[in-house]
């Protein structure tokens, strides 16, 4: 069975990140974007990282520039701006596609795993949402207009 721990992406740094290492984690694995509407979301997911990353939940961000060009940055810039502007300090990743041929592995196997409205697979906008268990198994998905503070009880449920 596959598992979040048998994929492997680059930090924002461009070192390889094994996710097995997040094994036994609580993980809510986002793609964003700096230009987004839906932008301010960072806080609240900082948010739920501060209040739970004791307990065992880890936010995994993975920047994506395949809607409306709204990630353009480089590494550096992604990092500075989530960094300056919302404190982020939870895990983030260099940018990658999750939708098209050059989907990534990892999101090929969430959108496989927990399909959207209607059974589509398509990640429909930045800030969408996969929440997976201890065992890494994705549990639930969430579009982009669900913020991340709805997700506290299904979060505390599965610490």
């Amino acid at each position: 069975m596959t598992t979040v721990s048998d994929f492997e992406a680059r930090t924002l740094a461009g070192k390889p990140a094994a996710l097995r290492d997040y094994q036994g984690k609580v993980l809510l694995i986002v793609n964003t974007a700096s230009k987004c509407g839906f932008t301010p979301q960072y806080k609240g997911l900082e948010d739920l990282y501060r209040k739970y990353k004791d307990r065992g939940l880890v936010v995994l961000g993975f920047p994506c520039n395949q809607f409306l060009a709204q990630e353009p940055g480089n590494s550096e810039q992604i990092g500075e701006f989530c960094a300056s502007n919302f404190g982020v300090s939870f895990p983030m990743f260099e940018k990658i596609e999750v939708n098209g041929p050059a989907t990534h592995p990892l999101y090929r196997w969430l959108k496989d795993a927990r399909r959207g409205v209607l059974g589509t697979q398509r990640i429909k906008w930045n800030f969408t949402k996969f929440l997976l268990d201890r065992t890494g198994a994705p549990v639930a998905r969430y579009a982009p207009r669900t913020e991340p503070q709805q997700l506290e009880k299904e979060i505390e449920t599965l610490l």
